[in-house]
């Protein structure tokens, strides 16, 4: 009664055998009271529970949970819009990608802001980068250094050669691109590490890169973009697509590269043919100081050395809207890829603001809230406090702020329903939005 026997002589436990077997009531039973637990969970709680095991997540997403979620948020609760959306999988990711988005935004427009900072390196935080998780700064320490968003820990270290001055760079899974000096340095992150650096000086006064496998891109002081195949480790192209120095560059999904200028003017060229394509001029004459592109969608969109954003369509070449959002320069610009909502912008008034893509409209303005600390972590070499974020309205005088509230924003990168900033004080701090 215990066991049987299978065809090759082996005898299977009863316990596998009513494993498999069809549903019971009990199963059934325990499946609706999950459903109902589940239905007392706000969005995020739901997410979680749908990634501990395959059954939650089968339960979750078969039970229209996040569908109801949806509705209720867009309160549109209308049953036969329910019944017609169905329960699929697909529309099942459908709609927790747009809770997520949804959840996204409104946390960066008007969600509470907890603020995580800690001292990164020994001297000024140029860039920083955030991917995976995972967020690489460096500076004029030229040590480049790879953090845990989570943990707000140093996971693996980089240094740069002496006497040469880290510019910029970008990371993936496998490897950490670099411009270092006049060459590109490439760092493997996985297994045994080397370090392979082009050529001394075959880059000419070289202010900016991006990279997407297999090549990087370089722009230069000259006005060209000279085009790093990493594989043969050549280069492959050299093209004009400024008339001035080249201050900011980036490639789109749609083999474009995008160069932004000192002398105001952004250029839009053919990756695969090296063909100008088109001469996009912003109002002004203020330097090109930061560029983004949005994987998705056809806009981008510019911030300039006089504190003007300004946003383009591809596909027309035609300017969508241009806005004065801060009154100098704005350093750097990012948002959540494939989100194409918010834009989130800081610059040398350490101000981050938070802006509408279609139209410009700022929404949001964030400083640092001196009157509220607390460490809650300390370490020999890192010490980790937390502060409070606060709103601002947008016709704030700055000039009455305390400047130790609104310190220079250097770089910035956007995660969900999270900011990470560096700045002159040294300081890497990631600001976490919440509903």
């Amino acid at each position: 009664m215990g066991s049987e026997a299978s065809s090759s002589g082996v005898r299977t436990p009863a316990k596998k055998r009513i494993l498999k077997s069809p549903a019971s009531p009990q199963a059934a039973l325990a499946h609706d009271t999950l459903c109902l637990i589940f239905s007392f969970l706000d969005f995020i709680d739901l997410v979680h529970c749908s990634a501990v095991c395959k059954s939650w997540n089968c339960v979750i997403s078969t039970s229209k949970l996040f569908q109801i979620l949806y509705y209720n948020q867009k309160r549109c609760q209308s049953r036969s819009v329910l019944e017609e959306s169905g329960c699929s999988e697909k529309t099942s990711k459908m709609f927790l990608k747009e809770l997520a988005l949804d959840s996204h935004r409104t946390s960066l427009q008007e969600g509470s802001i907890d603020i995580y900072q800690w001292k990164g390196h020994l001297a000024r935080v140029n860039r920083c980068r955030m991917k995976m998780g995972l967020v690489l700064t460096g500076g004029d320490d030229k040590v480049m250094r790879l953090w845990s968003v989570k943990s707000y820990k140093c996971l693996e270290e980089y240094s740069v050669p002496d006497r040469a001055r880290l510019i910029d760079f970008d990371f993936d899974e496998s490897k950490i691109v670099s411009l270092v000096g006049t060459s590109i340095g490439i760092w493997r992150r996985n297994g045994q590490r080397n370090i392979f650096l082009s050529r001394e000086g075959e880059i000419p006064k070289a202010s900016c890169m991006c990279y997407v496998d297999p090549e990087a891109v370089v722009g230069c002081e000259d006005g060209r973009a000279r085009f790093l195949d990493m594989y043969s480790r050549k280069w492959s192209k050299i093209v004009k697509i400024q008339n001035g120095p080249v201050t900011c560059i980036s490639l789109s999904d749609t083999q474009m590269i995008v160069g932004g200028s000192s002398i105001g003017s952004i250029t839009v060229s053919d990756l695969s043919s090296a063909q100008r394509v088109a001469t996009l001029k912003s109002f002004g004459s203020a330097g090109i100081s930061t560029l983004c592109v949005n994987p998705g969608s056809p806009l981008i969109f510019s911030g300039s050395t006089a504190g003007q954003a300004c946003c383009w369509d591809l596909r027309t070449m035609r300017s969508v809207w241009q806005t004065r959002v801060s009154p100098n320069v704005i350093y750097s610009m990012n948002h959540l890829r494939d989100h194409t909502s918010t834009l989130v912008m800081g610059g040398i008034d350490g101000v981050l603001r938070v802006v509408d893509e279609t139209s410009g409209k700022v929404l949001s303005s964030c400083i640092l809230n001196q009157n509220t600390s607390g460490s809650i972590c300390a370490e020999v070499s890192n010490k980790l406090s937390r502060k409070k974020g606060r709103r601002i309205a947008e016709d704030t005088r700055l000039e009455l702020m305390p400047k130790a509230s609104r310190p220079s924003i250097n770089s910035l990168a956007v995660g969900f329903q999270k900011v990470v900033t560096t700045h002159d004080d040294n300081y890497i701090r990631v600001w976490k939005f919440r509903i």
